[in-house]
């Protein structure tokens, strides 16, 4: 089998509501949660897509301030930014308007920007769990799934004409997804930063 192009898509546009900071830039280790996530998804995507909408523009110039500093010009020509006007209608918006945007893939990484603490080797193991026999994988861990999700490309029409309002996992149900779960080891796969007191966990 031919290398898969896989697309990394991070949706990053809602208003970050319960916490008292904008999520994508509140700082892990260091950095912001989507440069740590970035970073990540470098070593398994060809191409990575941000949706914004909330702050859209702050998101925008911390991003590319931050490569620059750190001398990652080159991966920032792999990274695009995609305008969700409708952000405010939900997330599932923003997914529909991230992979309208990434054209020619086989999948798309679908990941939260709440989830920076994934370590690094779940990547490469995620996308080695692909099987062309599923068009949507999604890790579990003791039996229970969770993000992030790969969504190959025989989807996206599927997504795209759905219901603004409609939600992903109901989306899942339809009998054109065929799903394959992989038991993974990585609890990380639930990191849900929504409050002051999911972060403070963190």
């Amino acid at each position: 089998m031919n290398k898969p192009k896989i697309n990394g898509l991070i949706v990053a546009a809602g208003l970050s509501g319960r916490m008292k900071s904008f999520k994508p830039l509140v700082d892990y280790k260091g950095k912001p949660f989507i440069i740590n996530i970035v970073l990540k998804l470098e070593v398994i995507c060809d191409q990575i897509f941000i949706v914004t909408g909330h702050e859209a523009d702050e998101l925008k110039t911390s991003v590319i301030n931050d490569l620059t500093k750190a001398n990652r010009t080159e991966l920032l020509k792999k990274i695009f930014f995609v305008y969700n006007d409708s952000f405010q209608k939900g997330m599932f918006t923003s997914l529909q308007k991230g992979i309208s945007a990434a054209k020619n893939y086989d999948w798309i990484l679908y990941h939260f920007v709440d989830q920076p603490g994934l370590p690094i080797d779940f990547y490469p193991n995620f996308i080695n769990q692909i099987d062309l026999n599923y068009n949507w994988i999604q890790p579990s861990y003791k039996n229970k799934s969770g993000h992030p999700i790969l969504i190959k490309s025989d989807l996206l029409d599927l997504i795209i004409n759905a219901s603004e309002d409609s939600i992903l996992k109901e989306i899942s149900k339809s009998p054109e997804v065929k799903k394959k779960y992989w038991g993974c080891n990585y609890k990380e796969i639930f990191q849900d930063i929504d409050t002051e007191e999911d972060y403070s966990k963190l």
